[in-house]
């Protein structure tokens, strides 16, 4: 029996935290060369916590998304201008509405060669003044990562009519759809 295409690429993993890991998913789900996609929680101390465990802030994790992507596609690089241009890297904690540590913008990197893309890009955009307030967004290296709920899995998917889905996550897929037109996944 033959591998699924994805696993027959030489993947590379992103690991963000930008806020609501259903908006990342969502908005990575529509970019050429990310194959696959994974929310989920990291940074934090509690052993395989639950949804209801990062969401009262207590377990120091932050809602964030695997994404795999295929390199010889789209570049680290390119994935972290879509990162930061699908949400607020200047609000410390806090993505809109959602409030606490685990709405937190982290990037968590693999590599030494992640950890040195990340900083370089953060520091030419802090110089290029495109927002008010510096860049709050940390590097952290990435130790473990868990997976979220089966029913977290393509949520805005399956749930596109939902409020927080149309107040939230719709605008920033257009956005991306107007930043990154090139980048997009045909058929939309």
């Amino acid at each position: 029996m033959s591998q699924p295409p994805s696993e027959n690429k030489n993947l590379e993993k992103a690991t963000l935290a930008a806020g609501c890991f259903w908006c990342t998913e969502a908005a990575f789900s529509i970019i050429k060369g990310v194959e696959r996609i994974e929310p989920g929680y990291t940074g934090g101390t509690v052993p395989n916590p639950s949804y209801e465990e990062v969401s009262t802030g207590t377990s120091g994790h932050a809602e964030a998304a695997q994404i795999y992507f295929d390199p010889k596609v789209i570049s680290f690089r390119e994935i972290l201008e879509i990162f930061f241009t699908i949400h607020d890297p200047t609000s410390l904690n806090r993505q809109g509405a959602d409030v606490g540590t685990q709405y937190r913008s982290v990037i968590f990197y693999s590599t030494p060669e992640q950890k040195a893309t990340a900083e370089k890009l953060i520091d030419e955009l802090n110089k290029e003044g495109i927002w008010n307030k510096p860049i709050v967004t940390a590097e952290e290296p990435l130790k473990v990562f868990y997976k979220a709920e089966t029913y977290h899995k393509d949520y805005y998917k399956k749930h596109p009519k939902e409020p927080y889905c149309q107040a939230v996550i719709a605008p920033k897929i257009s956005k991306l759809q107007q930043h990154f037109i090139d980048k997009i996944k045909v058929p939309l």
